[in-house]
C-alpha cells in the first residue's frame, strides 16, 4: 500500500532558505522547503501507525487496510486535494496520538479502535475530495461524525459516547449517515481569508486541540473570528508582507479557544501539526496578528527541528523564559526565544502606543533568555549558530528609538517579572544567608554573595508573573480606565491588588507602604518584588539588590526573624559582593 509512487529521495534546503531560517525570518521558498519535509515526516507517521496497529481488533469498523485502500484509491484519482489532506494538521495530530495510544505511551478515555478508525474519516475525505464514489464506515464520537479539512455531522450514537456511522458519496452526493453534506444538520469549516491567505477555522475535529482528543463545538462568534483574521492579515500583509507571503505557504488552520482575559491570550502549536494555531479569541486585529506570528514561528522551527539537531538530549537543567511563569527546558526555551523574535519583529513595525511597549519588552527578553542558554553544552553548533543569528539581529534592535513611555513601561514590567520568578523559583545559597544574617544582626555590611550557576527549585506562583505588566497595557490603552480600577482591580485583571494598581498609576508612596505592610505580615514573592519595584520609583539605591537577587533578600529576611525586621533597613545593610549581580545562566542581560 503505497500513497506515493515516487522513489524517496532527500531534502534538501537552499542555502538561502536555510540561513533565512537561522535568523528567525525566511521567504516562502522555505516555508516550501519546510512543507515538503513535513509531507514526507506525515507519510512516515502513517505508515508506523498502520504497521504498529497490524493485528490489534478494529470491529465494528472495517479493518485498517481498507481504509489505507481508500486513501491511495483517491490520492490516484486526484493527488492534488488529498496531499493537501495529508498535510492537514488534525490529520498530524490524529495519527501521533494513535500511535501513543497503539504503543501504550498515553492512555485516553476511547477505545482503541475509536482511534485507529479515524483512518476510514480521513480517507473518507480524501475520497471526496477526489469525487469518488464510495462507502465505508467511520467512528462516532460524542454524537459526531467528523470528516477532517470538511465538516461534521451530529450522529446520534445507538448507546454511550462511542459507536459507527455510514459515510457514502454517488455522483457528488455526500452522506454522513442520513445527514447529506450541505444539507441541513451538516456543519461546514468556516473559511478564513486574509489578502493572500485562506485558513480554515477549525471547530470540530475531534483532534483539533494537539494533544487529547476532544468534542466538536461550533462557534457562535465565527463572524468576529473571520473578520479579525482578514484585518490582521492586512496588518501583516501592509507591515511585513514576506513574512506574511511565507507564513500564507504554511498556514492551514486557527482552531478557536474561549476569549481569555484582556492582554492575557492563550495559544498553542505542536510539532505533530504543521500549520495549525490554537488560539483564544483575541481582542483585537493587531493581537491576533501577533498570535500567528508567535505561532508559526514555532511550526517553522518544530518543522526545522524533524530535519536538523538543534541540542543533545539528556539534560534536565531548567531556565529563565521571560514569558512564563515556570522555568523551562532547552528546547523549550529555544522554541520560545524563535517565537518571541518574530513577535519583536512584528512590533518592531507598529507604532501604537502598545505596540511600542511589546516591541520594548521582547526585544529586551528575547535577548536575555538567549544570553541565558548561550553556554550550555548540549547545543549542536547548528544550535549555537541559531543562537548567534537570532542575539545578532536583537543586539542591533536594542538601541532604537521607541516612545519614553512606552520604553519605561517595558523596563518596568521586564524588572517585575524577573524579580518575581526569582523569588519564586531559585533557592538562596544557604551559607550565604547565614553569613549575611550573622552580619546584619552585628551590625556588620552584609555582603551579597556572588552567583554562579542558580540552583533551581520550582515553584508555584500564587497568579501569573505578568499581573503588572497587564496593568502597564491597560494603562498605555486607557489610563483613566486603569485609575478607575483601583478600587477592585482583581474583578478585571486577575491577581491584581490596589497596591498594584498605585505603583503603576504613579501613587507610589502609598504603593510601598502596602508592600512593606505585606512583606511584615506574610512575606509572599509578590509583596517583595512590589517592594523592589516601589524602591525603583524612588530611585533608592537598595532597589537593585532587592530586584537582582530577591531569594537571597527573602531568605536573609526570614533568618532574622520574618516580620520583626524592617525590610526596607535590611536591604539598605546589603552591599553587593564581587559579580552577585552579573548575568548567569539562568538570567542575561539586566534591564534596569
Amino acid at each position: 500500500m503505497h500513497v506515493d509512487a515516487q522513489p524517496p529521495r532527500p531534502h534538501r534546503l537552499g542555502l538561502e532558505a536555510y540561513r533565512g531560517l537561522l535568523s528567525g525570518a525566511c521567504g516562502a521558498e522555505a516555508v516550501d522547503a519546510l512543507r515538503a519535509a513535513e509531507r514526507s515526516w506525515r507519510l512516515l507517521l502513517l505508515r508506523a501507525l498502520v504497521d504498529a496497529a497490524d493485528g490489534v481488533p478494529t470491529a465494528p469498523l472495517p479493518p485498517l487496510a481498507d481504509g489505507w485502500r481508500l486513501l491511495t484509491r483517491a490520492w490516484e484519482a486526484d493527488a492534488e486535494p488529498v496531499e493537501r489532506l495529508l498535510l492537514y494538521p488534525t490529520v498530524g495530530t490524529w495519527a501521533a496520538y494513535a500511535l501513543r495510544r497503539v504503543r501504550g505511551s498515553v492512555t485516553g478515555e476511547s477505545p482503541l479502535w475509536v482511534e485507529l478508525g479515524q483512518l476510514h474519516a480521513v480517507a473518507a475525505s480524501a475520497a471526496v475530495l477526489a469525487g469518488l464514489d464510495f462507502r465505508t464506515t467511520v467512528p462516532v464520537r460524542d454524537g459526531w461524525v467528523v470528516l477532517p479539512m470538511l465538516g461534521g455531522a451530529e450522529v446520534p450514537p445507538a448507546e454511550g459516547r462511542w459507536g459507527s456511522a455510514q459515510v457514502s458519496a454517488e455522483a457528488g452526493a455526500v452522506l454522513v449517515d442520513k445527514v447529506r453534506r450541505g444539507g441541513p444538520g451538516w456543519y461546514p469549516l468556516r473559511e478564513l481569508s486574509g489578502d493572500g491567505c485562506t485558513a480554515v477555522l477549525d471547530d470540530l475535529d475531534p483532534y483539533r486541540g494537539l494533544r487529547a482528543p476532544q468534542p466538536p463545538q461550533p462557534l457562535d462568534t465565527a463572524d468576529r473570528y473571520a473578520a479579525l483574521f482578514t484585518e490582521a492579515w492586512r496588518l501583516l500583509a501592509h507591515d511585513d508582507p514576506e513574512t506574511a507571503r511565507a507564513a500564507a505557504k504554511g498556514l492551514s488552520s486557527v482552531v478557536p479557544q474561549p476569549r481569555a482575559e484582556p492582554y492575557r491570550p492563550h495559544s498553542a502549536s505542536s510539532g505533530d501539526a504543521f500549520g495549525a494555531v490554537v488560539a483564544s479569541e483575541p481582542d483585537d486585529a493587531e493581537q491576533f496578528a501577533s498570535t500567528l506570528v508567535h505561532e508559526f514561528q514555532h511550526n517553522k522551527l518544530g518543522a526545522f527541528m524533524h530535519l536538523f539537531t538543534l541540542y543533545r538530549d539528556g539534560g534536565t537543567e531548567r531556565f529563565y523564559a521571560p514569558w512564563r511563569d515556570d522555568p523551562r527546558p532547552l528546547g523549550g526555551l529555544l522554541q520560545g526565544v524563535y517565537a518571541f523574535f518574530g513577535v519583536t519583529r512584528f512590533y518592531r513595525r507598529r507604532p501604537t502606543p502598545l505596540g511600542a511597549f511589546e516591541y520594548a519588552l521582547w526585544r529586551a527578553q528575547t535577548l536575555r533568555a538567549l544570553h541565558g542558554i548561550r553556554d550550555v553544552d548540549r547545543l549542536t553548533d547548528l544550535g549555537r549558530e541559531l543562537i548567534d543569528e537570532l542575539t545578532a539581529r536583537l543586539t542591533a534592535w536594542q538601541d532604537e528609538p521607541v516612545d519614553p513611555q512606552a520604553l519605561d513601561a517595558a523596563r518596568y514590567a521586564a524588572a517585575d517579572h524577573y524579580a518575581s520568578w526569582r523569588a519564586h523559583h531559585v533557592e538562596a545559597d544557604a551559607d550565604g544567608v547565614t553569613r549575611a544574617a550573622e552580619a546584619y544582626e552585628e551590625g556588620r555590611v552584609p555582603l551579597v554573595p556572588p552567583r554562579h550557576a542558580d540552583v533551581i527549585v520550582p515553584g508555584k506562583p500564587r497568579r501569573g508573573l505578568d499581573t503588572r505588566a497587564v496593568l502597564l497595557r491597560r494603562l498605555l490603552v486607557d489610563p483613566e480606565a486603569l485609575r478607575a480600577l483601583r478600587s477592585a482591580p482583581g474583578a478585571v485583571v486577575e491577581g491584581a491588588r490596589p497596591e498594584d494598581v498605585a505603583l503603576v498609576t504613579g501613587d507610589t508612596g502609598w504603593a510601598r507602604q502596602r508592600f512593606e505592610a505585606r512583606v511584615v505580615e506574610e512575606g509572599t514573592p509578590e509583596a517583595w518584588v512590589g517592594l523592589g519595584l516601589a524602591l525603583r520609583a524612588e530611585r533608592h539605591p537598595a532597589a537593585h539588590v532587592l530586584l537582582t537577587r530577591p531569594e537571597f533578600v527573602m531568605a536573609v529576611h526570614a533568618e532574622r526573624g520574618g516580620g520583626s525586621v524592617d525590610p526596607v533597613r535590611l536591604v539598605s545593610s546589603f552591599r553587593p559582593g564581587p559579580d552577585s549581580s552579573a548575568p548567569g545562566r539562568y538570567s542575561g542581560s539586566g534591564s534596569m
